[in-house]
């Protein structure tokens, strides 16, 4: 299943304590790219939080993952993590009108 990942930040994050975590952060996340669990990984253009696509089997999966992140081990940020099903709107585009339906 595919979850989208919004990263916030923490009260009381600033720059200074994320500079000597973010070595680390980066070597975890290209870990975690690498093991597939990590799919997508962009930043908000305006924002600058991460947002990040993971395939993983249940949402406790995907939370134990981005419990891995130094960054969430600092207690400087969190996710919001939202579950995603596939669009299955083009069923309608084969579907049959009903009998006595003018569509």
């Amino acid at each position: 299943m595919k979850f989208l990942a919004l990263e916030r930040e923490l009260p009381g994050a600033t720059a200074e304590k994320f500079q000597p975590v973010l070595v680390d952060e980066a070597r975890r996340v290209w870990q975690l790219q690498q093991s597939g669990a990590l799919r997508e990984i962009y930043f908000h253009a305006e924002q600058h939080n991460a947002v990040l696509v993971l395939e993983c089997a249940y949402a406790e999966e995907a939370r134990s993952l981005l419990a891995t992140l130094p960054l969430v081990q600092a207690g400087l940020i969190g996710f919001e993590l939202i579950p995603l099903a596939a669009y299955d709107g083009f069923a309608r585009l084969f579907a049959r009108p009903a009998e006595g339906s003018t569509n």
